[in-house]
């Protein structure tokens, strides 16, 4: 599997974890003192990737038990050496985001080291 595979398979994680309500999944997807930051309903927020793990847990039941799972395209993935920025699209829990994630490479592994989101319609 190449670079771009195994982020794309990264990205793939990500989803899912949001799919499952999986906390589990978001911490394997995340660098452990990744940051998710972004405005959400004209509020500002950051948080670690324990917070998010405890947003996207929360979701009960789970996007993909309510028959409404997390719809997602990627718009673009870039690698420089060992780090990456990819942009994603995804409708989740009824808001269309905007995802830049960033990704760093480390004991030849992808994770996800920051996302920036932005909200394209609630």
């Amino acid at each position: 599997m190449n670079d771009k595979e195994r982020i794309e398979s990264v990205i793939q994680l990500y989803i899912d974890s949001m799919n499952d309500s999986d906390p589990a999944k978001v911490k394997q997807a995340f660098y452990g003192s990744a940051k998710v930051v972004g405005y959400l309903h004209d509020d500002f927020m950051e948080m670690t990737v324990n917070d998010f793990a405890g947003f996207v847990e929360s979701q009960q039941p789970s996007p993909k038990a309510k028959g409404e799972p997390v719809v997602f395209e990627i718009l673009s993935c870039e690698t420089e050496g060992k780090t990456a920025l990819a942009k994603i699209r995804d409708k989740y829990i009824g808001i269309t985001f905007l995802d830049t994630l960033s990704f760093i490479k480390v004991d030849d592994e992808w994770r996800i080291y920051n996302k920036l989101f932005h909200v394209e319609s609630e």
